[in-house]
């Protein structure tokens, strides 16, 4: 018996010497606990981000989705000779023969210049709660085509058929076309047609031409064109000096694709943008057939630019790089109060952490919950006064002390007013969490300092 008892005695002392560090880890695992109901929260916002991305989807499914625009661009049908090989039975043998048929094939040309202005014009449409932000642009396009080069393609004038010329005009979406779409050739209306007849403009229309002289210039060309889209409108550079001018009254553009800008000008009123595109800048040339420098979908594709109307705050975006801060913070105020009780000679039980703890999550949940009715920085400002007031209120009761509460709302304050300047920060926010925990981490360590830790473990 005595030696059962002096295990006890052993096994007592032990724990009151390691009292302080099962506190700590006890911390430490409530804290990781936590972590349960934010994973819960990034699920619901995972949740709702696709349920609004499915009512952007139906609001630009009916108005017009990003547009992108190639072209116009000269298609002139051409007969060449191919040589096949065929096989044949003769007298029991398998004999090959070679045997030539004429085929007709397209060769593109490509406008000498093109030019493009026009303005957008940015509306919000809504469907219940989220929103989608679309446009109506009118463009007016102008340019000419200068007599082809046929020698570089291996091709005679009397090859190609230019009686069957025809314009071919790319345009992903032809549902946000607001009229009839006519081409102004040489001072003719010509009405186009659904279809490019070109496979490398999957999506677009054409204009049959009138016949057109051999080796003679085919001339110049306007079209006007009105159009809905939503985000973006991109332009493909077809064409051997492409200029294109936009204006609008949206004040968050961004630019982006295979080239910027020449010139641009951006305010709260909105925007004025010049590009200016020489061919040599993307990788195909002002020209191909079916057999000489035909170029790939992705190869237009990479030489596309434009702009897309940037929405200001996307809250969804927002409240997912918030949640990813909750461990940390968290962490800071159950540092705060576990060093109220070691330095108050304060007992708190797991219950107080836990309910602290969840106080603080509910910060994102309301977060998430306002953003979608309430301008963001309301919805921030409400959620992270509903939180610290809750946490402090129940702070005046467990810490026993007024001033203490106040303590732990000033460090709230503080922990919501970091977080708000790294959210907005963006591409310094690394750099700023980092600084503030070595400004934490030092307050700790000063605070603490003189604390005889061996006597608060005994």
């Amino acid at each position: 018996m005595e030696t059962l008892s002096g295990l006890i005695d052993l096994v007592r002392a032990f724990f009151r010497r390691s009292a302080l560090l099962f506190k700590i880890l006890g911390v430490l695992v409530l804290a990781l606990l936590l972590q349960i109901p934010v994973a819960f929260i990034d699920g619901l916002l995972r949740e709702r981000t696709h349920r609004r991305d499915a009512a952007v989807r139906e609001i630009t499914d009916t108005w017009g989705r990003a547009q992108q625009i190639a072209g116009p661009v000269l298609v002139v049908p051409y007969r060449t000779r191919v040589s096949e090989i065929r096989e044949r039975l003769v007298n029991g043998r398998l004999v090959q023969t070679t045997e030539e048929r004429l085929v007709e094939k397209n060769a593109v040309f490509l406008p000498e210049s093109l030019a493009v202005t026009g303005d957008i014009a940015p509306a919000i449409r809504r469907r219940g709660i989220y929103e989608a932000v679309v446009y109506t642009t009118r463009l007016q396009l102008s340019g000419r085509f200068d007599p082809p080069d046929l020698k570089s393609l291996n091709l005679a004038a009397d090859d190609l058929l230019w009686d069957r010329a025809w314009i071919a005009f790319g345009l992903s979406d032809l549902r946000g076309a607001q009229s009839a779409l006519a081409l102004d050739w040489n001072g003719v209306a010509i009405p186009f047609e659904p279809g490019s007849r070109d496979p490398l403009l999957p999506s677009g229309l054409h204009a049959p031409l009138p016949p057109l002289a051999a080796g003679v210039a085919p001339g110049a060309f306007t079209l006007d064109l009105v159009l809905n889209g939503s985000g973006r409108l991109d332009f493909i550079p077809l064409a051997r000096q492409t200029d294109v001018k936009l204006s609008s009254d949206w004040a968050d553009p961004g630019f982006s694709g295979a080239f910027l800008p020449a010139a641009r000008d951006i305010g709260p009123d909105g925007f004025d943008a010049v590009w200016s595109v020489p061919y040599y800048a993307h990788e195909y040339g002002r020209h191909w057939s079916a057999d000489i420098g035909r170029p790939s979908s992705d190869a237009l594709g990479r030489s596309a630019f434009g702009v897309e109307l940037v929405r200001p705050v996307d809250a969804y975006r927002t409240v997912e790089r918030s949640s990813k801060y909750a461990l940390l913070f968290i962490a800071l105020i159950f540092t705060a109060f576990f060093l109220f009780e070691v330095l108050a000679a304060l007992r708190l039980s797991a219950l107080h952490y836990l309910l602290v703890g969840a106080a603080l999550v509910l910060f994102y949940l309301a977060l998430l919950a306002l953003s979608e009715v309430i301008a963001f920085d309301l919805a921030y400002l409400a959620a992270a006064l509903a939180s610290s007031l809750l946490v402090t209120g129940y702070s005046a009761s467990i810490l026993r002390g007024g001033r203490r509460s106040l303590i732990i709302a000033a460090a709230l304050a503080l922990i919501y007013g970091t977080l708000w300047v790294i959210l907005q920060l963006q591409d310094y926010s690394l750099l700023a969490g980092t600084a503030v925990l070595f400004a934490v981490l030092a307050m700790v360590m000063f605070t603490t300092r003189n604390l005889d830790w061996n006597r608060h473990s005994s």
